[in-house]
């Protein structure tokens, strides 16, 4: 495998089929990514148009009762911290914790050993054509004290209560409990 993010692609193939799905919608999602992972050397790069994957990280204060959203620019909604893999990455959870810290300002964010959410979705991304986000989402832990800071590539950042997470966010509920 020649693709500048090959590690990855090996990481997203180890990591997803040792992942416990949740319910039969998650584990349907985890089949069809790993079915596209073998047969697209390049399904982790943004330059494969028919999609590809992308890491998110839904980011909770250290208290356990919230979650940071970002106003995405693209979509216009309030939605987890995340993006795209980067030819320096070489795990998923490494991606969605840089994509993480990056959108968020805050050092020392930690993150969950497996991910936490799976999910496929319509966009049109940097490539500016129609693509989809096969979007593997982790959950990461702030630390005490921690405080945001908007990064250009949104329009706002806040907190929000885990019970009350937008339906973009909805699997994010979960933890509430």
């Amino acid at each position: 495998m020649s693709s500048p993010t090959a590690a990855v692609h090996a990481d997203a193939t180890v990591v997803l089929t040792a992942w416990e799905a949740p319910d039969a919608a998650q584990s349907a999602i985890r089949e069809a990514l790993l079915a596209y992972l073998a047969v697209r050397d390049d399904g982790c790069s943004r330059s494969c148009e028919t999609g590809h994957l992308t890491a998110s990280a839904l980011v909770v204060d250290d208290a356990g009762e919230n979650a940071l959203l970002t106003l995405h620019p693209r979509v216009g909604r309030w939605v987890q911290l995340g993006g795209h893999i980067e030819p320096e990455d070489t795990t998923l959870a490494g991606a969605a914790l840089r994509e993480a810290t990056e959108e968020s300002g805050i050092e020392g964010l930690t993150i969950s050993g497996s991910p936490l959410h799976l999910d496929v979705h319509p966009v049109t991304c940097s490539l500016g054509v129609p693509t989809r986000h096969l979007d593997v989402r982790y959950f990461v832990r702030a630390p005490a004290g921690a405080r945001e800071v908007r990064s250009e590539e949104s329009v706002d950042l806040r907190w929000w209560p885990l019970a009350q997470l937008p339906d973009a966010v909805a699997f994010g509920r979960a933890l509430a409990g």
